[in-house]
């Protein structure tokens, strides 16, 4: 390029410019740098500390809310036995109290069998006393037939007959309506006689037999 005369000749050299400047300044021009991934978050400070300092999530509250949920479960389970074991004892109460109703029920029936029984008894000892005839032998037999049937009636139902006679007295069997003099020491304070039969229902007694007691001088 051709220069006009006059021209100056000094060469232009510009000022630096600010980009210059803060090319020129390295400390201005570092970026600091903080990497949010998620996966890269266990090898940077500045992440473990937002962790710490993180607000409680869905998760955290889940859990609590199972955990509640298990201890109440826990509870209820405690309820529930505690009920079925009460339950189970209210309930073999009442059958308890049901037999016992229904012994007592039995017991009451039978005996008022055993009157029926007792006539029989004394229709037989008072037809044995009598003279002998065919009409009465007949007749005796007969009765002494029901008697057969109906101690065995009696014995299917766990009803059995008192042996008396010739036992010793004893106050928890036997009922004494009568002393009896005895010339044999052996049978003083011996039963010699039964008015009213006696009866045990298994190893319970049924009705004390009434007796007449020997006694010796």
């Amino acid at each position: 390029m051709a220069h006009r005369p006059g021209a100056s000749t000094t060469a232009y050299h510009p000022s630096p410019s600010r980009m210059d400047l803060v090319a020129e300044s390295p400390k201005e021009s570092e970026l600091k740098v903080v990497d949010r991934r998620w996966w890269a978050r266990g090898n940077s400070d500045d992440a473990n500390e937002e962790t710490t300092e993180r607000t409680p999530t869905v998760v955290d509250d889940l859990e609590r809310h199972v955990a509640q949920l298990q201890e109440q479960l826990v509870a209820v389970r405690g309820e529930y036995r505690r009920a079925a074991d009460e339950f189970d004892q209210a309930r073999a109460r009442i059958r308890r109290d049901i037999g016992r109703e229904v012994e007592r029920g039995r017991r009451a029936v039978l005996a008022e069998m055993l009157e029926v029984l007792d006539n029989l008894d004394r229709a037989i000892a008072a037809a044995r006393r009598s003279s002998a005839t065919d009409t009465s032998e007949t007749l005796l037999r007969g009765v002494e037939l029901v008697q057969e049937q109906f101690l065995a009636r009696l014995h299917a139902l766990g009803v059995a007959r008192l042996v008396a006679v010739g036992t010793p007295f004893d106050p928890q069997q036997h009922e004494a309506v009568s002393m009896v003099p005895v010339d044999d020491p052996a049978q003083d304070g011996m039963v010699v006689a039964v008015s009213k039969e006696g009866y045990v229902i298994g190893e319970e007694l049924l009705r004390a037999a009434s007796v007449a007691v020997g006694a010796h001088g």
